[in-house]
């Protein structure tokens, strides 16, 4: 426990340990290369369980959950992605996939491939998500208008946007949750 601590303390944050490269680790006396491979390696196990309960329960049970699990996956990524969670009817996880990655400030979305995906994959509802590397989770004008133009073109084809998450490393921003979420808004 006291390693632990002393670790948080020389990185300051949870993510940052977790984002820390193995030269950065083996620099603190009593760390190697093993231990980078293990701190890695449960970091792996958290974000796996994470994903099978949302396979199992309906994603808007916890809608805790589905933030611990978009922080865990894409929230210390030094790059942008983009990310489609397909629902079923009964809002379970079909699949969570990464559309699209960019650079460390943008990443070029496609509302097409995003619909197409979603057909394919015959979803009836969605959430999108991406991070900010910035560290900053409030949305740009680019992000807000992509969410008209998605909640626009998927309606059409009886599909349900719902929600739009930005996730950085240490916070969140939800569309639904601020009330974003309805047509020409």
């Amino acid at each position: 426990m006291a390693l632990a601590k002393d670790l948080l303390h020389h990185f300051g944050s949870l993510p940052r340990l977790l984002a820390c490269s193995p030269q950065e680790l083996t620099q603190i006396h009593g760390m190697g290369l093993s231990k980078w491979a293990q701190i890695q390696a449960a970091y792996e196990l958290v974000k796996r369980s994470l994903e099978d309960g949302l396979t199992q329960d309906p994603i808007f049970s916890s809608p805790n959950h589905v933030r611990e699990f978009l922080q865990a996956k894409i929230g210390r990524l030094p790059h942008e992605v983009f990310l489609c969670l397909y629902l079923d009817s009964r809002l379970h996880l079909i699949e969570c996939e990464e559309l699209f990655r960019g650079s460390i400030t943008q990443t070029a979305i496609y509302p097409r491939e995003i619909l197409k995906e979603a057909l394919a994959k015959n979803a009836s509802a969605l959430i999108v998500a991406h991070n900010h590397p910035s560290g900053n989770p409030l949305p740009s004008d680019a992000d807000q208008d992509l969410t008209k133009v998605l909640l626009n073109a998927l309606q059409l084809v009886d599909i349900q946007l719902l929600d739009h998450c930005i996730v950085s490393g240490s916070g969140f921003f939800s569309f639904s949750d601020a009330g974003l979420m309805k047509n020409g808004n």
